[in-house]
């Protein structure tokens, strides 16, 4: 975190540390898919792994757009 800070500012260094924390979390919850798989489509993780994997690519993306934002301005 202090790292980030140091480098990009306060701002933007707590979203790229959030940014971070986000990316070790989809990488946990996508090993755990490996082994909880769909019962209808064994193929896919579980609906509810897909669901969390999603939305943590969502704010992913909301984190990133908010990080170019505050370089702009």
């Amino acid at each position: 975190n202090e790292r980030y800070e140091f480098q990009m500012g306060p701002v933007r260094g707590g979203l790229a540390t959030a940014l971070d924390m986000l990316t070790d979390a989809l990488a946990l919850v996508g090993q755990h898919g490996v082994y909880c798989r769909s019962q209808r489509q064994p193929q896919f993780p579980a609906m509810d792994i897909r669901l969390v994997m999603q939305q943590i690519e969502d704010s992913k993306a909301l984190i990133i757009r908010a990080m170019e934002e505050v370089k702009k301005g």
